[in-house]
């Protein structure tokens, strides 16, 4: 790409040594940056995952900031929220733009998603895990299983938990951010905090997915009550996430330039 500038491991929050990576054209001016949060169950995952998404953001006219966040077992619910205010914080004294809109997969789209709602920010959400205490209450019954998580961060984020539903492993991995403690499921869940001032957001997924399609529902129906903005795409499949990247992406960058002043 050309032009195309990549800053790695800049230090945005001192105290717990968590980094960034920026991305941007010096060629062009940015005309707001985007937040690009990686996926990973709030257990695994790293920034570098999502280079491939934050290049493709600078090529349609953004500044990219691909943070990472601290995860389980260093950390749990809500620290990899708190992270993300200590980051718009340092972006605040950055030499950036200041218009500012947040995407994010699996994970990341539910922590896209709370951002929208705390800040009032366009935010895409790909795949996000919104249906938290409603899903969990009514699947007692599943045993929850850690899954085969080998490889993560050598695997492209498109090639993992393509293959549909595993209820087993999504209810350890979901349950696993709380440490045991289901007191938290409730104000976890972002729908039930949907308000007049939520930002305006595109939720995408697939319809035989690893990640039920319930959360979107549910989200929808919430910002249609608060008269919010938003648009969502179904896609065909079992693909999770960055698998569907491709499909939505020139919607994404619809919903992103109709929502950022230009």
């Amino acid at each position: 790409m050309m032009g195309l500038i990549t800053k790695t491991d800049v230090v945005y929050d001192t105290a717990h040594q968590l980094k960034t990576d920026i991305y941007y054209d010096d060629s062009i001016p940015g005309r707001a940056t985007v937040i690009d949060i990686h996926g990973g169950g709030w257990f695994r995952g790293d920034k570098s995952k999502d280079a491939d998404w934050a290049q493709r953001l600078v090529a349609g006219g953004y500044v990219a900031v691909v943070p990472n966040y601290r995860i389980t077992p260093d950390a749990y619910y809500p620290a990899p929220l708190e992270d993300m205010q200590t980051l718009l914080a340092w972006l605040k004294t950055q030499d950036l733009p200041q218009q500012t809109a947040v995407v994010g997969s699996s994970a990341g789209g539910n922590m896209s998603v709370e951002l929208a709602i705390q800040t009032g920010m366009p935010a895409v959400s790909l795949s996000g895990i919104l249906d938290i205490d409603d899903w969990l209450a009514h699947h007692e019954d599943i045993v929850a299983e850690e899954g085969d998580t080998s490889g993560f961060n050598s695997t492209a984020s498109a090639k993992i938990n393509q293959d549909g539903h595993n209820d087993s492993f999504y209810k350890w991995f979901v349950t696993n951010y709380f440490n045991g403690d289901s007191s938290q499921w409730e104000a976890a869940t972002p729908v039930h905090r949907v308000s007049e001032k939520t930002g305006p957001i595109f939720l995408a997924n697939s319809l035989n997915e690893f990640v039920p399609t319930s959360g979107v529902l549910q989200f929808a129906q919430a910002m249609t009550d608060h008269q919010r903005p938003f648009e969502v795409m179904m896609v065909p499949g079992t693909r999770h996430a960055k698998g569907y990247l491709d499909d939505v992406f020139n919607q994404t960058m619809l919903f992103l330039d109709a929502h950022l002043e230009k």
